[in-house]
């Protein structure tokens, strides 16, 4: 792909030309563009796809996938960006073209770290399996040989021949007359044959088209994985440009979501509040390790870490922080200097006083659920992914969440919708219907749940309050939020915001 000025070469491709270029409307991205964009364009390809997997995000976390309510807004979404989404559209060339550059546009932007790799690896993957949803049955399998996937639908003598044991081996609920049945090299179909939910066969498993897409998904996330390990190789080339430079970075670091670092929040709180905060404002992750730490006076390194920039980034300063842990560690009969010596380095590490001079931030939601499970003797992690469900449905009880709470909770994270959990929990707590926001970080929990509580003020200083194993829930009558705009809506306006630095940016 090259760049020239304001104006891109038109390519004059006839309509069979032009349909052999883009034959469906979901696409792996195995070949990179090859013609001219113009800066311009380049530009604005690249900020319409990021305001795409920001809405995909919001979407994801909003609702629980593959529903109806998620399938329509998600589809007037990509309308609206004018991307592709359906097969069987009128003039589809140009939204085809712009899913497909914009994409690689992307790679560039999110190939610098692990963590906006995992970001835009999860958006990619949500954004397919809903094209994948909607793809008509007849265009599946060109899509699979397009795909270079060598999965081949059986003979319908074949299907009715093995139809017993593919519908005893599935996961349920499957009408065999109605679907194709696809035959999958055994290696392709492992994360079913780990689930029991497919029928093998002679090194082969005969997977039903409602779960084909499992498969489809593993082997776009192996590719895109790959794909951005290589553009990251290519990053000082690109980097050398000094037109695409500045434009990658703003890219990269405006539009995956607030970091939550503690600039503007430092010394917000003190110590005292932190007991009286963690009941009523505390997501249940970080709940729970402030509990533990209680109790145990000690925390082993994987909670020390997200639970120590937690408190960084919802306002402890780094003499709080040294003070805070060397309190609880004492008391646990730690010797005070064998503290000094071991562990207060950490904690100046995080804050970026030490070693790389790094200042780290607090763990995203995707971060804390995807990378790092907790062990055994480990109280960290997600407690809606990594928690036993009756553990976990003991823990909402010790919360005071209604049995029809916990129960709408734990529908939501058998899905495996631990996010949408997560803010259902929020709700409930907070006596709302709709929280108005797409819960994605422990921090945007805190702060989400202060602004409720206290009107958008900062926390009052409050009174020492006794260290108590169990914090007390938060009181009755919790103030119900005001009228908050919707998560769409919310979005469009800062995204708005968003560009128009983007444009000042690149007008100066």
């Amino acid at each position: 792909m090259q760049f020239s000025g304001n104006k891109r070469r038109k390519l004059k491709l006839a309509g069979d030309q032009k349909n052999a270029c883009y034959p469906h409307s979901l696409q792996f991205y195995l070949q990179p563009p090859s013609e001219n964009v113009s800066l311009i364009e380049f530009e604005n390809m690249a900020v319409d796809r990021l305001k795409l997997l920001k809405v995909v995000e919001n979407l994801g976390v909003s609702y629980v996938k593959g529903t109806e309510q998620y399938q329509n807004k998600l589809e007037s979404e990509i309308r609206k960006l004018k991307f592709s989404y359906r097969e069987n559209l009128e003039d589809e060339y140009e939204p085809r073209r712009k899913d497909h550059i914009s994409h690689f546009i992307l790679r560039l932007a999110y190939c610098q770290s692990e963590d906006l790799r995992r970001w835009f690896i999860q958006q990619e993957m949500d954004l397919l399996r809903f094209r994948f949803s909607i793809l008509p049955k007849d265009k599946i399998q060109s899509f699979l040989k397009d795909s270079h996937l060598q999965f081949e639908a059986i003979s319908d003598a074949e299907k009715t021949h093995r139809d017993q044991d593919i519908i005893a081996s599935s996961s349920g609920g499957i009408k065999l007359d109605l679907e194709s049945v696809y035959k999958v090299p055994f290696a392709d179909a492992l994360d079913l044959f780990r689930g029991r939910k497919v029928y093998l066969e002679d090194g082969f498993a005969y997977v039903p088209s409602k779960d084909i897409v499992a498969i489809v998904l593993n082997e776009f996330r192996a590719k895109l994985s790959k794909a951005l390990a290589l553009t990251t190789r290519s990053l000082p080339t690109v980097q050398s440009d000094e037109r695409l430079q500045p434009l990658l970075n703003h890219l990269s670091h405006s539009y995956t979501g607030q970091d939550y670092s503690a600039q503007g929040n430092s010394g917000k709180i003190s110590l005292d509040q932190i007991d009286s905060l963690a009941a009523k404002s505390f997501p249940p992750c970080m709940r729970h390790l402030h509990r533990v730490l209680r109790e145990n006076h000690h925390l082993r390194h994987g909670g020390r870490m997200q639970y120590g920039l937690f408190l960084k980034g919802i306002g402890l300063t780094l003499e709080q922080a040294l003070h805070f842990w060397k309190q609880e560690f004492v008391k646990g009969k730690m010797d005070p200097d064998k503290f000094d010596k071991g562990y207060s380095y950490n904690i100046r590490h995080s804050y970026g006083k030490e070693g790389k001079r790094t200042d780290y931030t607090p763990f995203s939601c995707m971060r804390i659920i995807l990378t790092n499970p907790p062990g055994q003797g480990d109280y960290h992690g997600c407690p809606f992914r990594h928690s036993d469900p009756e553990l976990l449905k003991q823990k909402l009880q010790s919360y005071k969440i209604s049995p029809a709470g916990i129960s709408e909770i734990l529908d939501l994270v058998k899905g495996s919708h631990y996010q949408v959990a997560c803010q259902k929990y929020f709700e409930i707590i907070h006596k709302v219907e709709d929280c108005g926001f797409s819960l994605n970080h422990p921090n945007q929990f805190f702060f989400e749940s202060q602004r409720m509580l206290t009107g958008g003020k900062d926390p009052k200083k409050e009174p020492s309050l006794p260290e108590t194993p169990q914090p007390r829930p938060g009181a009755a009558g919790t103030p119900k939020a005001r009228d908050a705009p919707s998560t769409l809506a919310a979005l469009n306006s800062s995204m708005e915001v968003d560009l128009e630095g983007l444009e000042a940016y690149f007008s100066s």
